[in-house]
């Protein structure tokens, strides 16, 4: 073995004295606390001359330098381990300059994945990640593991091992930007749920989205794909190969749906799971989630009967095809979640009824076109907002009638006005929401808000 295979080999913390952290959100407070409770001089580095979390960590740890308004500083120039936040871009000029010299960049994730000791289950892709993570994790403590729910979600990932928490699998959401810097995954199964055009203002094309994905199957024992999207097979080396989809399943491998007379099932090979219609989340997509995480969990061989009971009793997340309220038989449907143009679509596909869409904010570089070939005819009218409303305006209005309006509230109005009883007004954005809310969160919020003051003054059921 080289020496420099052998430096490869060796743990991170190892091999370094001092790091340097650029970003200070919560996965860079996060890091900088681990970093310095393994004994590594740290310093901290992010281009807003006041980062939030800025006094927090000058408080716990008055010994970090930091270095605000600006990442050209020779915290970063000289630096030989920089611990890069998930939201800046490793485009940036001053991070690529790094690596070209051979600083190593590394993130949260790979800290974490090399001092991690249980299973991994690792999880990505465009839509979906969030819902599926959540739901592996209650499936775990239903077999009677205690799980760690972590990466892209909830709490950052370094916590627990700061706080020396005690878990028997780790189940990990991981988004294109936390792969970027990590090298192996050594996951017990990964899974790439399904691919669709997102953050293409950071990424240069689909192949370079995809590419970042991909990186969660290096080190993967299990691959589990969807059966839908072959081409996610060309880019994982895992040793077994695992599928699931909406078809009946004709191998052991494979997770799929079969109609019996007694009605739909879910299905692996040809043991029955569960009736499809005990499935209590809204939408065929919904299917594919908990088709995935039965087959992420596979390999724990947890008894199928605690499995079924933790789908059951999962209701879903807030902001995720979340049913708000009902209103003179008009269904209020809140999907802020719905960040890409693949969510929306798959949103809007999976809805029977006419539809009265809401969608709008920051696209991200996406080509609205694409959501125009995406609509489904039960789409009666589209409301727009935000910076670029007229952009998806301009795509769609060949396909479906639209409205351009100045806020939220005024979309969720008019779209009451126009819906008959039997339709739902669907707020799913294809959009990010940072032009006009602090989050997707708060954008959901303010629709449930304005659903319910439609209450105020005539009938309906707020869920």
């Amino acid at each position: 073995m080289s020496e420099k295979q052998q430096s490869n080999n060796m743990s991170i913390i190892s091999r370094f004295t001092e790091a340097t952290v650029v970003g200070l959100g919560v996965s860079g407070y996060s890091a900088a606390r681990y970093l310095r409770s393994r004994g590594l001089a740290v310093c901290v580095v992010d281009t807003r001359p006041h980062p939030p979390l800025a006094e927090s960590l000058l408080k716990e740890h008055p010994e970090v330098e930091t270095f605000f308004g600006s990442l050209s500083v020779d915290a970063v120039k000289n630096a030989e381990l920089l611990v890069v936040s998930p939201g800046v871009s490793l485009g940036l000029p001053d991070i690529s300059a790094a690596k070209n010299r051979g600083a190593e960049i590394v993130g949260d994730i790979e800290l974490f994945l090399q001092e991690n000791t249980k299973p991994l289950i690792a999880i990505t892709g465009s839509n979906g990640k969030s819902t599926v993570t959540t739901l592996v994790g209650k499936m775990c403590l239903a077999g009677g593991k205690k799980p760690l729910v972590a990466g892209n979600i909830g709490e950052p990932v370094l916590n627990s091992l700061i706080e020396n928490s005690e878990y028997d699998v780790a189940v990990l959401e991981l988004s294109s930007f936390q792969l970027e810097t990590t090298s192996i995954v050594p996951a017990e199964s990964a899974t790439i749920l399904n691919i669709s055009a997102d953050h293409m203002d950071r990424y240069a094309s689909m192949g370079d989205y995809m590419l970042a994905k991909a990186r969660i199957m290096r080190g993967a024992k299990r691959a589990v794909l969807s059966r839908h999207e072959p081409e996610l097979e060309q880019i994982t080396k895992a040793a077994k190969l695992i599928y699931f989809g909406l078809d009946k399943p004709k191998a052991d491998n494979i997770f799929g749906v079969d109609r019996r007379k007694s009605g739909r099932w879910l299905m692996k090979g040809s043991e029955s799971l569960m009736r499809l219609t005990d499935v209590p989340l809204v939408g065929l997509h919904n299917i594919l989630n908990v088709l995935a995480a039965f087959a992420l969990t596979d390999f724990l061989a947890i008894d199928k009967d605690k499995l079924v009971s933790a789908v059951i009793s999962f209701e879903g997340l807030p902001h995720r095809m979340q049913t708000v309220a009902v209103k003179d038989g008009v269904t209020f449907v809140n999907d802020s979640k719905a960040t890409n143009i693949g969510a929306a679509a798959m949103a809007l596909k999976n809805l029977e009824s006419p539809v009265y869409w809401i969608a709008g904010g920051d696209g991200k570089g996406a080509d609205f076109s694409e959501m125009r070939d995406e609509l489904p005819d039960t789409v009666q009218h589209a409301f727009l907002i935000g910076r670029d409303a007229n952009e998806i305006k301009n795509a769609v209005n060949s396909k479906v009638s639209t409205t351009v309006v100045d806020t939220l509230e005024d979309a969720v109005r008019q779209a009451y006005k126009l819906a008959s009883p039997g339709s739902v007004v669907l707020l799913s954005p294809a959009c990010a929401s940072f032009d006009m809310f602090s989050g997707f969160a708060q954008r959901g919020e303010e629709f449930v808000r304005a659903v319910k003051a439609l209450s105020d003054d005539s009938s309906g059921v707020l869920l």
